[in-house]
């Protein structure tokens, strides 16, 4: 069957099509540049499996035109530009070319035909190619030989991508690192870096110029043991290899092929690890390093700890004081501490004396210092290793690093809060081990003597409290149980809002409520307050401590807190008060509840009045007022956080300021346990099931 003009007409055209796209460049329709096909701004090529493009882009706030890599990912909120060719030398036009040069080099020329960038090759070759590979690798290989000339990966931007070496050689030479912008609108070359140091052990390093300002801590073969929480990320993707010739090699790989992930170092000095993942419409920023102050390297200066919890964060270590204590006061911290003590070594070299032997403490978990040093031993022998090594000053053995001993100085500590790092042994002299004895018999002692005092005081208070119960609970009437509510209430909105740090109780028990002689309440036992910030609204924990049954269901369960966790407290504490009973005095009745469930089934029952304080004598006026107070007690225990009134409104609803109260949704801890009463810690677990919920409780050994 012949063709009709008509059908020429729309065939010929896409005949020719792809081979003018081959020959001319005039539009993109391959991975590939070659000699004879190149691309113009603003064109572009993209891997095969469409995740990477190369092509021309204008930096956000910026007029200068660069060449990079970047993700394919249409939807998200700006690119993620991962590579640039000429990032130290923009184009100043829109008519900028990236083409293979005659002697082969790849080459980013502007409006005028000026050389900008080129791949720098030294060996020239008259067939070469560079190719898009799907890891987001350009590749410029000689089409003749197939030898690979030069890649992408080994001369980063700021950008670290799944299958990229980060590399160096135990001499310093040849290391790849990636380098920060300038700022987010000028690519060039920054001050930081960020790359792999294999001295004694294998770390990673981010500088800020020549000067460290992060590390990961060493590498035991599968993480790096001064990131905590390294997740399954991490744990299955990384891996570093010896070329048994000096030179170290560091790649990772994601948990799937659905999911990427990359780690981009900004100009503020941050690595940022980020995450995109099939299905969703933006990137995820998951973690980024350093992540707080402490992880700035040497904050706390030579022999000093830095822990984000404490107040002031830096400390010095066992048996060492400030250098400068007037500075270390106004929370300077850069010259460190010292020694108090002179080792035996020391005392031995400059006087001749002799003395006891030196010992170590013991200080866990921490990120281990700086400048460890590797020997070949087994962990018994660690500890004596080094302590007949003069110039040893500390040791620590984990497992997959092996041992390491320190010299000179340590400097980069950091304490963890939970069980991740390593147990660090810190050389001091005998006397500082001394006092450390010292210490524990004056600990004990004071156990003791306190226990006894206890004891004696518990006495008189039973004896005080008998004679109290035998008066006529009006001692304790209505009037007085209000008055203790409502102070309890104005010192937590002191607490929450009219205080000049913003605090949040997180034990607020009838233990911790102290009554005057007039009756008049005060909270006391601070131990677990939290501190927070402006603009600070919750935060977590990791670590769960206080008392079961007055602990919010978000703390007990997920270490969540807020202003609402303390409202959640003053709830059981008020229905403890109006009704006489704690809140735990159910336990060993199998048919009942504990008081909050008590308290919801007489409310469904509409028999709430069941559950007031027999002995609280009132007129039908105060009944109102006692069934009032139990209603916004429900309010205060509901299960979620956001359905519970603040303290200030809470008082405004006792006051009667607010008229009409919502109706309480059922608490969440209002069904039995099946697990007794515990005080938590971080040590050993056990669950607790409540209803259809379970709840960890941690216990000390």
């Amino acid at each position: 069957m012949g063709l009709t003009n008509s059908t020429y007409s729309v065939f010929l055209p896409a005949l020719f099509l792809p081979l003018l796209c081959f020959c001319f460049g005039i539009c993109t329709c391959t991975n590939t540049i070659t000699s004879t096909q190149f691309i113009q701004d603003p064109e572009t090529i993209t891997s095969t499996d469409n995740a990477f493009k190369l092509g021309f882009f204008t930096p956000f706030n910026s007029t200068k035109r660069y060449v990079g890599i970047m993700y394919n990912f249409p939807v998200a909120s700006e690119p993620q530009v991962v590579w640039v060719a000429n990032r130290d030398k923009p184009l100043n036009d829109s008519f900028g070319t990236l083409k293979i040069l005659e002697d082969g080099n790849l080459a980013v020329l502007d409006g005028k035909k000026e050389l900008l960038w080129s791949s720098n090759v030294s060996s020239s070759t008259t067939n070469s190619s560079a190719r898009l590979l799907d890891t987001g690798d350009l590749v410029l290989q000689d089409e003749s030989s197939g030898s690979k000339l030069w890649e992408s990966f080994e001369h980063p931007s700021n950008s670290y991508l799944e299958k990229m070496k980060l590399s160096t050689h135990v001499n310093g030479d040849e290391k790849v690192l990636i380098t920060s912008w300038r700022s987010p609108s000028d690519p060039s070359t920054g001050s930081y870096s960020f790359g792999l140091v294999p001295l004694h052990i294998p770390q990673l390093f981010l500088w800020n110029g020549t000067d460290p300002y992060w590390r990961s801590g060493p590498w035991n073969g599968q993480v790096f043991i001064g990131i905590p929480n390294m997740n399954s990320v991490f744990l299955n993707g990384f891996s570093l290899v010896n070329d048994g010739e000096g030179r170290f090699y560091l790649n990772f790989a994601g948990p799937s092929k659905s999911v990427y992930i990359y780690y981009v170092l900004n100009s503020s000095g941050t690595l940022t690890e980020k995450t995109w993942a099939v299905g969703k419409q933006d990137w995820e920023v998951t973690r980024g390093f350093p992540k707080d102050e402490c992880d700035i390297y040497g904050r706390c200066g030579q022999f000093g700890s830095c822990n984000i919890e404490d107040s002031p964060i830096c400390t010095c270590l066992k048996g060492f004081e400030p250098k400068n204590k007037e500075e270390w006061s106004r929370r300077n911290w850069t010259r460190g501490c010292v020694r108090r003590t002179k080792l035996q070594c020391d005392r031995n070299n400059t006087k001749g004396e002799e003395g006891k032997e030196d010992g170590f403490l013991k200080l866990n978990p921490v990120k281990v210092p700086d400048f460890a040093e590797w020997l070949n031993v087994r962990q018994d022998n660690c500890g004596s290793q080094c302590l007949n090594n003069c110039s040893c000053i500390a040791y620590a053995y984990y497992q997959g690093v092996g041992c390491m001993h320190w010299s000179g100085t340590l400097v980069d500590i950091q304490k963890f809060s939970d069980s991740v790092g390593a147990d660090l042994y810190i050389r001091v002299a005998h006397t500082e081990l001394d006092k450390k004895r010292n210490m524990k018999v004056v600990i004990a002692s004071v156990i003791i003597i306190g226990s006894l005092s206890s004891v004696v005081s518990a006495y008189f208070t039973w004896k005080w409290m008998v004679k109290i119960t035998g008066l006529h609970k009006q001692h304790l009437d209505w009037s007085k149980r209000v008055n203790i509510i409502e102070g309890i209430g104005r010192g937590l909105l002191y607490l929450h809002r009219d205080s000049r740090l913003r605090i949040i109780h997180r034990d607020l028990k009838p233990s911790n409520v102290l009554l005057d002689e007039a009756l008049n309440p005060k909270i006391s036992d601070f131990g677990m307050a939290r501190i927070f910030g402006c603009n600070e609204d919750q935060a977590n924990t990791g670590r769960i401590a206080g008392t079961f049954g007055y602990m919010a269901p978000e703390y007990a369960m997920e270490g969540r807190f807020s202003e609402r966790s303390d409202v959640y407290s003053f709830g059981v504490l008020l229905l403890e008060i109006v009704s006489g009973r704690k809140n735990n005095s159910f336990y060993q009745d199998e048919h009942a509840l504990s008081l909050l469930g008590f308290a919801w089934k007489l409310w469904n029952e509409e028999k709430i009045v069941n559950l007031i304080d027999p002995t609280i004598i009132f007129d039908r006026f105060s009944q109102m007022e006692v069934l009032r107070y139990i209603q916004v007690g429900l309010l205060c225990v509901q299960d979620l956080a956001r359905d519970r009134p603040t303290i200030s409104t809470v008082l405004s609803m006792l006051s009667s300021e607010i008229v009409d109260l919502p109706t309480p949704k059922q608490p969440v801890l209002a069904e039995k346990e099946t697990c007794p009463h515990t005080v938590h810690s971080q040590h050993s677990q056990q669950t607790c099931s409540i209803k259809d919920y379970s709840l960890t409780t941690v216990e000390g050994r």
